[in-house]
């Protein structure tokens, strides 16, 4: 049963509003594919913020980039990832998380043979604030 929330009146009586649960979900958030059969929901979009659930397949990596304006956080829900932070390679298991600051170049690849759930979190939204960028100077690749 949805709550009812008062206003004061314009000069009279309370009017009732009906609160509007706000669950979401990938079943009724936008979706988009990008990548090489990469499945993403946006769950929250708006000018300041977007949370994207993503569903990388087993094997996949994302090109190596930076943003200059977005900080982002990469939360793993299931499976694990290995990101590439300025050529250095961590390991992200599920149920933690790694936070990427503007400027700074990173990769993240799904190393395992299952597909891997993760919340990304970036501010402002990343989308037209991504830069492809070289290898690092010390060469590490994924």
């Amino acid at each position: 049963m949805a709550k009812k929330a008062s206003l004061p009146g314009e000069g009279g009586p309370e009017k009732s509003l009906v609160a509007r649960p706000g669950a979401v979900s990938r079943v009724n958030a936008e979706h988009y594919r990008w990548g090489h059969d990469y499945d993403a929901w946006h769950l929250v979009k708006d000018p300041q913020l977007t949370v994207i659930e993503e569903l990388m397949p087993p094997g996949a990596a994302e090109v190596r980039h930076y943003h200059k304006k977005a900080q982002q956080f990469f939360y793993i829900l299931a499976g694990e990832a290995i990101m590439e932070v300025e050529g250095d390679p961590v390991l992200v298991p599920a149920g933690s998380g790694i936070r990427i600051m503007p400027g700074v170049r990173h990769q993240i690849r799904n190393p395992s043979s299952s597909p891997l759930r993760l919340l990304v979190i970036s501010h402002p939204p990343s989308h037209g604030d991504k830069f492809e960028a070289p290898v690092s100077q010390r060469g590490a690749t994924l």
